[in-house]
């Protein structure tokens, strides 16, 4: 089941994508994608219901972030072995956690601005995480059934506010629209595997990004459980899984974005990202 939201910023309806690809309207079954709409019983609920029964959403409507009211937006660091040797840094013993503001939270297609004084705005692919069940010292066994979903992020990036600001990285994690989240919120029974979906990112084409969460290092399951040993996870919340290598840092020479860019990334059957990239 492929949940979304739709409509025009901050009055977004929730919706599902049918069988053909059109919007059918939620509205009348839930109040948004959010909270007690991802639990077990709820998502039961809606798979349940025949798509054509709903209301289908006529024109091109703007596609909002996939998950509402956002509590925690979780990030972990240097989760790809690949990523982490273009990094030049070592693998870490255990999960690097970070945190980005969830007002940095847009939609898929929306457009991103370069924050002021930047001069590193920096791409990364990831795979998303939405949290469906309350979480709270879980094993590794049963960290997967907490899981409502799966997305795309756009984990963006100033590098220079990131590294050499001071102070934690969320710095450089956290400006306004750093977080296109979406187009859809894939329900976990409709992605067998986390760990061997095919990732890319592309700037005016080119592509830069080009690799697979099977070259995670802390896998799903493993990042769920350790975060849940040091806070809870609330429905809703979105864990942000690590990017793999081709981020413009790693070039030679290092290749950031500016303003007339345009983004595409996307995750095997998780949808795509399109973004334009205009001054802040």
């Amino acid at each position: 089941m492929k949940l979304l939201r739709f409509g025009p910023m901050g009055a977004e309806k929730p919706g599902l994508l049918d069988a053909d690809g059109a919007i059918r309207d939620l509205s009348d079954v839930v109040d948004d994608i959010a909270g007690d709409a991802l639990d077990d019983a709820t998502l039961a609920r809606l798979r349940k219901i025949d798509p054509t029964s709903l209301a289908k959403v006529e024109g091109d409507p703007r596609i909002g972030a996939c998950v509402a009211r956002v509590g925690k937006f979780i990030c972990i660091g240097l989760n790809y072995a690949d990523h982490a040797a273009e990094s030049g840094m070592e693998l870490p013993q255990e999960p690097v956690i970070f945190f980005k503001a969830t007002s940095a939270i847009i939609g898929p297609d929306d457009p991103v601005e370069i924050p002021r004084g930047s001069v590193k705005t920096d791409w990364e692919v990831e795979l998303g995480v939405v949290i469906g069940k309350e979480a709270k010292y879980v094993s590794e066994a049963d960290a997967m059934d907490h899981i409502a979903g799966y997305c795309v992020v756009n984990d963006l990036s100033e590098r220079d506010f990131q590294l050499h600001r001071s102070g934690q990285w969320v710095k450089g994690k956290s400006a306004d629209t750093f977080g296109p989240i979406g187009p859809w919120l894939v329900t976990r029974d409709h992605v067998t595997d986390p760990q061997n979906l095919p990732m890319y990112l592309e700037v005016n084409g080119h592509r830069y990004q080009d690799g697979s969460t099977k070259t995670m290092h802390f896998g799903v399951a493993t990042v769920v459980s350790h975060l849940s040993q040091f806070m809870s996870l609330q429905p809703g919340d979105v864990i942000s899984t690590g990017t793999p290598p081709g981020v413009g840092m790693g070039q030679n020479p290092p290749t950031y974005l500016k303003p007339g860019d345009r983004m595409e990334l996307g995750i095997e059957g998780l949808g795509v990202q399109r973004q334009n990239v205009v001054a802040g």
